[in-house]
């Protein structure tokens, strides 16, 4: 049977990715301390070459069926190699979107939950280079010190979400885990989220986050400080969803500026 998709093309354009998106699959995630299945949202696309008309997509599926299902982010850059041969592409990403749970322990009563975070991992093997993102969201709680400093008594506090973004690259793909992630961005905070609390649960949350109050613009900072701290390449995104604003607060940090004068002169 003809293979249209390996015909030539002669418009000479190389496409950037070019793949499937949105196949949601079984997976059974494992780093070692944290194992979980769940369904993951895979994406796989090449760097299709300017006289390739097209890809072979169902190898794509092929890939995530046979390499995917039992997912070590550590054993990503293997998955990426073997990918880029299959279909014979200079560049080859693949991404993995799955929740993941961590428990909680509420902090007077004891009562045992579980919190759940958005995590992306995506793996790049270009011309033999490999790169493996690991992204994690949370959600904690932040109260607002300008707040605090100007009432009588009380202080305005909410959720806020929390994206930490590690690259590793080669040997290293993995360099921070998830749950090492999730106990940084809960430490960065006022205060954690649980979801059980009792009466005495809550009562030390409040206190806890009135006595650690932060911006939005200190969560992101002192989060790009601990992973500068831990020589860790990383990107960082502190959305607070406002309690009295009729707009949240955002701050982003890309990388840690390492030219700053109080650290450089420190």
């Amino acid at each position: 049977m003809h293979d249209i998709q390996n015909e030539t093309d002669s418009r000479g354009i190389e496409i950037d990715d070019v793949g499937i998106s949105g196949l949601r699959y079984p997976l059974y995630f494992e780093d070692g301390h944290l194992r979980q299945e769940g369904i993951a949202d895979i994406e796989v696309t090449v760097r299709l070459q300017h006289d390739r008309r097209g890809t072979h997509m169902s190898r794509m599926v092929a890939l995530a069926h046979e390499h995917l299902r039992r997912f070590d982010p550590r054993k990503l850059p293997y998955v990426l190699k073997i990918g880029a041969d299959l279909l014979d592409a200079p560049a080859l990403t693949v991404s993995v979107d799955i929740p993941l749970s961590t428990t909680v322990i509420a902090p007077a009563s004891g009562a045992e939950s579980c919190q759940v975070h958005d995590v992306r991992f995506e793996g790049r093997w270009n011309d033999g280079d490999t790169t493996v993102i690991t992204s994690v969201t949370t959600e904690v709680t932040s109260l607002c010190p300008c707040s605090k400093a100007i009432s009588d008594y009380g202080a305005h506090n909410q959720r806020s979400r929390v994206t930490l973004s590690v690259t590793g690259y080669g040997d290293n793909p993995y360099p921070f885990e998830v749950q090492q992630a999730v106990r940084l961005l809960e430490q960065c905070a006022s205060a954690p989220v649980v979801p059980l609390v009792k009466r005495p649960d809550e009562r030390v949350l409040t206190m806890q986050a009135y006595d650690h109050p932060v911006f939005v613009e200190d969560m992101a900072r002192d989060v790009s400080l601990a992973c500068h701290d831990r020589g860790l390449v990383h990107s960082v995104r502190v959305l607070n969803l406002e309690s009295i604003h009729s707009h949240d607060a955002v701050a982003r940090i890309s990388s840690f500026a390492l030219s700053r004068r109080g650290l450089s002169e420190g």
